[in-house]
């Protein structure tokens, strides 16, 4: 499956805990024993397989004991700003996202038969 715009959320939450489940049996763990060393309950592994929702942290705890964590470098990389933005910045972290600027009524654009 392919994780595209017309993915539901459902069917996203369904494939990554197939997926977790076939790691956790390739590496020839029983959920029992996934849940012990990750320190969360059996129930919320049986959710996360069956494509339920669970906490990030329990997630992460899970990654973690699979040896997967290392793949989340891979689905958050660190931002990047583009060379333009690193000069503007001028070595600072940026703090706040813009706005879009709508046409302001006395930055009228000239247009043919505005004449007066």
């Amino acid at each position: 499956m392919r994780f595209d715009t017309t993915t539901t959320d459902q069917a996203i939450l369904k494939e990554i805990g197939e997926r977790i489940a076939g790691v956790r049996l390739n590496q020839n763990f029983t959920q029992a024993n996934l849940a012990e060393q990750a320190g969360v309950s059996k129930r919320t592994i049986e959710r996360l397989e069956a494509g339920e929702s669970v906490q990030v942290t329990s997630l992460i705890r899970l990654l973690r004991s699979l040896g997967l964590q290392q793949r989340l470098e891979v689905l958050f990389p660190e931002p990047v700003a583009s060379p333009i933005a690193q000069l503007k910045l001028q070595g600072k972290n940026r703090r706040r996202a813009s706005t879009k600027r709508s046409p302001d009524s006395t930055n009228k654009v000239w247009k043919w038969g505005n004449e007066s």
